[in-house]
């Protein structure tokens, strides 16, 4: 497998002079699996370029969006995907179930006016709305696995395993909601390590410091020291720091990467690593 990164804001698009090296883009993950079929990760802001690039290059038969939940800040791009404006595109989109209305009837409200100008049902392409199974599917040679994980909302975590490599996404999360210490912290009984566990990568929530988690506990994300030790409890061989708050400007940024480098190692073996999420980061996986 391929990933690229096409956004890893979080909250809020903050393009602008201080997040030029990190990039402003909100939740959007491009995957090539094996066979070179693609899997969308979210459809924040940065599903916009990744259309185009896919429209250049012909674009698959079939494109597979996964939507970890519905917050705008990871649907908000879906809109100005330029293939579910082509009437030949079948673009299938996965999201967690909800109990009281439907994956399409909750992003129509949404995509339909008056805070979009085109109804979804009137976008051109073949879309699919999926719930995600509760149980393990098939995306061409990939399984996929989804559980649901500590966020506001019906929110799940992916993992994507593809022959013997396995990528897990987990953008919006807050494992430490209710637990003493990460640390010592039995796995089974921590959000997401079912999806986590033992992955090649893991690209996940590291929105906050210790000072702004102060004031946002229950908001459903990560300070770096939640993060680190998450990671670190899933034994996650390469940890990907995402969902970057988009107050954090870029130099905010190198300053959390150190600290996290400096948790990181003091307990992780030589053979992992950590570093942080950019626009434009390819990883072979």
């Amino acid at each position: 497998m391929r990933a690229t990164v096409w956004g890893c804001r979080g909250s809020l698009a903050s393009p602008g002079p201080d997040t030029v090296r990190y990039g402003g883009n909100t939740s959007c993950i491009e995957l090539r699996l094996s066979d070179d079929s693609v899997i969308v990760l979210d459809a924040g802001t940065g599903i916009r370029p990744l259309g185009d690039k896919l429209i250049r290059e012909g674009r698959p038969d079939r494109i597979d969006v996964l939507l970890t939940h519905l917050h705008m800040d990871h649907l908000e791009g879906l809109g100005f995907f330029g293939p579910i404006w082509d009437p030949s595109a079948e673009v299938h989109l996965w999201g967690p179930a909800s109990p009281t209305k439907s994956l399409e009837q909750r992003i129509a409200m949404y995509l339909s006016p008056p805070l979009f100008p085109v109804h979804l049902r009137e976008i051109p392409a073949n879309l699919i709305c999926h719930d995600v199974p509760s149980s393990e599917w098939q995306l061409g040679p990939a399984t996929i696995f989804a559980d649901l994980i500590n966020h506001p909302g019906p929110t799940v975590g992916f993992r994507v395993t593809d022959g013997e490599r396995a990528v897990a996404y987990i953008p919006d999360h807050e494992p430490a909601l209710g637990v003493e210490d990460l640390s010592t912290a039995s796995p089974e009984w921590v959000s997401g390590v079912t999806v986590a566990w033992d992955v090649d990568v893991l690209f996940h929530d590291s929105q906050y410091t210790d000072e702004e988690y102060a004031n946002r506990v229950g908001w459903g994300h990560s300070t770096t020291r939640h993060a680190v030790a998450f990671g670190l409890l899933a034994k996650v061989h390469r940890f990907v720091m995402f969902h970057h708050d988009p107050t954090h400007s870029d130099d905010q940024l190198d300053r959390i990467l150190a600290l996290a480098r400096e948790l990181w190692g003091a307990d992780a073996d030589a053979e992992t690593t950590i570093e942080m999420a950019h626009e434009g980061l390819q990883l072979e996986i």
